[in-house]
């Protein structure tokens, strides 16, 4: 099962839109996970228009529609693989291990808020941060993530989308 993983698409905005790499990993996907900021309804819409089932939880700079359609956290059971998405994971100190304390059930946790890629794991538990297809702010690429689960485990590769 393919997993593909954004956050903080910040959408619409000006022209900014998704890049065709990134919907094109998109529509190959499985199922979608999404960490929030949207900003917008009308972006969680054009996602869902692209095929695969959509999870996703909103975040902080989500319109108050979608605030209250989407929950602020959410633990999504795949090919056999618990991943919860949440938008902020927190200040980095003691991030992975108050994860782990956050999320008992879950093997991964997906998170976004700080545009800034990352992936940590250690004793069979993981996080990851995709990054953010569309604006990049201070990570050296815009990006985003695909999760592959085989026997019920899930791995994450970053794929960069270019400045």
């Amino acid at each position: 099962m393919v997993i593909a993983v954004i956050a903080d698409t910040h959408l619409p905005r000006g022209v900014r839109r998704l890049p065709d790499a990134c919907v094109a990993r998109l529509r190959e996907a499985d199922v979608i996970l999404h960490a929030g900021d949207f900003t917008a309804r009308s972006a969680f819409e054009e996602l869902r228009a692209l095929g695969p089932p959509v999870a996703a939880v909103h975040g902080n700079v989500d319109e108050e529609e979608l605030r209250r359609e989407l929950p602020e956290r959410r633990l999504v059971e795949a090919a056999g693989a618990r991943i919860a998405i949440v938008h902020d994971a927190g200040p980095r100190r003691g991030r992975l291990a108050r994860m782990r304390v956050a999320f008992p059930d879950a093997d991964a946790v997906v998170f976004g808020h700080s545009h800034m890629p990352l992936h940590e794991q250690a004793e069979g538990f993981q996080i990851f941060n995709p990054g953010s297809p569309t604006e990049r702010r201070r990570a050296p690429t815009r990006s985003m993530g695909l999760g592959r689960i085989t026997g019920g485990k899930v791995s994450f590769e970053l794929l960069a989308l270019g400045a």
